[in-house]
């Protein structure tokens, strides 16, 4: 892999200073893929400020000559067992084919590769990242760096064409929104039980997941509370739908952030009548679309239970999922699942 930039071109760590160029740089991106401005300033903010990122050790920004942003990646080992670090990064149009992409892979591997000492003994260590399905630049850059293509995610919408459904909720279940300041550390773990089925799931120490959770509750713009749907039975968490008003990209469609029900309350429709819910309450709320994202291979029935539901994949929206080992060993991710934890 290319370990030189072009004549002009320089590297180093973004700083917050860079926010605004960096996600005008992006937008550029997929502007020419989708056609779409994708990311906003805010949302960048959150994430460069997430515990235990640092943008001087974790980044790497390309300038051009004309001290315009060429290219930008960073690498995510956030939290024990540092056996999946993620690398995620774009180069602008005007700067392809010059080996900007090969060099910050280069340099996200380096990167990523001091994550190998941290990691468990005898536990297999590897490198993710992923690209919209439609950047066959990215896509092959990264096939020819060594990395593999194992799975890939959609994003599934349904357009809310009149009055959704009324919503049949199990026998004995509830729902209400989370209370605030009393439930967040409840939802955080019934999150994780709900997820520990999900390829590639890795369990990382509570406190630490938790204080990320707290990051995005405290931070982000979009955060509401409100649309924190619990699935209670009794004082017992059964399944979440937590939502976003809007997602960044479409001002009119409503997100679902995380869907997840718990072992013991599957196989009872209780994913339907979340979704259910939240569309009725999205619609409510005058908004016309409602997403989100899922692994197209979902070990669980995800993805049967959104077409169920209604919902039709976005083929603008396909990511590809990639993966490079940097140490073999035992893989500590979820690979597969049991039946007992099928269905929704």
């Amino acid at each position: 892999m290319k370990n030189k930039l072009p004549s002009g071109y320089t590297a180093r760590p973004a700083s917050m200073d860079d926010l605004e160029a960096t996600v005008e740089m992006f937008n550029t991106c997929t502007r020419q893929l989708i056609g779409i401005d994708k990311y906003s300033p805010r949302e960048f903010d959150t994430e460069w400020r997430v515990p235990n990122f640092d943008l001087a050790t974790d980044s790497c920004l390309v300038q051009a000559p004309d001290g315009a942003i060429a290219g930008y990646n960073d690498v995510w080992d956030l939290e024990e067992p540092h056996v999946t670090p993620d690398c995620w990064g774009m180069v602008h149009p005007d700067h392809t084919g010059q080996g900007i992409g090969a060099y910050l892979l280069a340099w996200a591997e380096r990167r990523a590769r001091l994550a190998i000492p941290k990691a468990p003994a005898g536990a297999r260590v590897i490198l993710t990242s992923a690209a919209l399905s439609v950047n066959e630049a990215a896509l092959a850059l990264m096939q020819g760096a060594g990395f593999q293509l194992v799975r890939h995610a959609l994003r599934m919408v349904i357009e809310l064409n009149g009055t959704p459904p009324p919503t049949s909720w199990p026998e004995g279940i509830t729902v209400r929104p989370m209370r605030v300041g009393q439930e967040e550390r409840a939802v955080v773990q019934a999150v994780r039980e709900a997820f520990q089925d999900h390829w590639g799931y890795v369990e990382h120490p509570f406190e630490e997941e938790y204080q990320r959770w707290q990051h995005y509750m405290q931070d982000e713009e979009e955060f509401d509370p409100a649309l924190w749907f619990l699935a209670m039975d009794s004082e017992q968490i059964a399944g979440v739908s937590l939502c976003r008003p809007k997602v960044s990209d479409d001002p009119e469609m409503g997100w679902v952030s995380t869907l997840g029900v718990r072992r013991p309350w599957r196989r009872r429709g209780l994913g339907l009548a979340l979704l259910q819910h939240t569309f009725a309450e999205f619609h409510r709320r005058g908004m016309h679309k409602v997403g989100l994202g899922v692994d197209a291979q979902n070990l669980t029935g995800a993805l049967r239970l959104y077409y169920r539901a209604g919902m039709q994949p976005d083929p603008a929206r396909q990511y590809s999922l990639f993966e490079k080992e940097l140490r073999p060993g035992e893989d500590l991710r979820t690979k597969e699942v049991g039946a007992y934890a099928m269905g929704d």
